[in-house]
């Protein structure tokens, strides 16, 4: 099975070219975007069209609802399954998105946790419920791990208590005794390489797009089924419009902060990819698909 990634920043024609690959090299497609990943937040995650999803079998989109969690340990358990779909069907793979976190946790791996029995997750469930004692009696035993956790995040403070009762060891002693092993040794990594005025151009025609297909629709929905306390309707494009429904903006200044927070985010994508990857193949996007098809 051969597999590749192509990443770059947001709006810089990934998911085309992705598809025009796949089609090529009868690849299926792996998502790594954090925000397609989930069921109903479609025309602010600029997700493919239906036509286009159909042309080529895609995973990592519309895997679970808003108000589900997500994490890296749960991207990385998806593309082993994918792995084993593309083998069993005689596929390779492409790996295409805007958030390269996941796809550096692929080069880098996880550390292993430890054996967890069912009394230790009982023991801990009930613990959990006081959350705040939780997070202090970790603090003080952890400092250097927790001051990363946020003290509402139950979700990671519920791991570091069962790391620490399932194997006696705070989780910085534990992750030091079991360093990250990597899930892909070596791949092919491809950027589109993109100038800034012609990236805030395409941001700029993307926002106005998604405007017209029914964005403050969408997010209105959104709201109203999962409220504003999922992680994911604090992502661009929903903050800016939720602002614009509590009027403490216009809509032509909920049309240029989403436009601006996204240029924004573009830019951190690009350090990020230039700074993470060793030996990664950077060119302008009508270059990429011969170079990819080349190799």
């Amino acid at each position: 099975m051969k597999q590749l990634a192509i990443i770059g920043p947001t709006a810089s024609g990934k998911s085309d070219l992705a598809i025009k690959i796949a089609q090529k090299i009868d690849a299926y497609i792996l998502s790594i975007d954090s925000l397609s990943i989930y069921k109903k937040i479609d025309i602010v995650s600029a997700k493919p069209s239906k036509e286009e999803l159909a042309s080529v079998k895609h995973f990592g989109i519309d895997e679970i609802y808003p108000d589900e969690h997500f994490s890296v340990e749960i991207f990385i358990e998806l593309y082993k399954k994918v792995v084993d779909s593309c083998k069993k069907n005689s596929k390779n793979l492409v790996i295409v998105g805007g958030t390269s976190f996941y796809l550096k946790s692929l080069m880098q791996g996880l550390s292993t946790l430890p054996k967890i029995d069912e009394e230790v997750k009982s023991r801990v469930a009930l613990q959990i419920k006081e959350l705040e004692k939780c997070y202090e009696m970790l603090t003080a035993k952890d400092q250097k791990y927790m001051q990363k956790i946020d003290k509402n995040d139950s979700y990671r403070i519920e791991k570091a208590m069962l790391i620490y009762k399932a194997s006696g060891l705070t989780p910085s002693e534990w992750f030091e005794q079991n360093p990250p092993l990597p899930i892909i040794e070596k791949m092919p990594i491809y950027n589109i390489a993109v100038e800034r005025s012609v990236l805030r151009e395409r941001i700029s025609n993307r926002t106005n797009k998604m405007l017209e297909m029914g964005l403050i629709d969408e997010v209105c929905y959104l709201e109203k089924k999962y409220s504003r306390l999922p992680n994911a309707m604090g992502s661009i494009g929903i903050v800016e419009v939720l602002n614009y429904l509590d009027a403490k903006v216009s809509k032509e200044e909920m049309i240029e902060l989403i436009s601006t927070h996204t240029a924004q985010l573009a830019k951190r994508q690009q350090t990020f990819n230039k700074n993470q990857f060793d030996g990664i193949i950077s060119a302008p996007l009508e270059e990429l698909e011969e170079i990819i098809l080349s190799q």
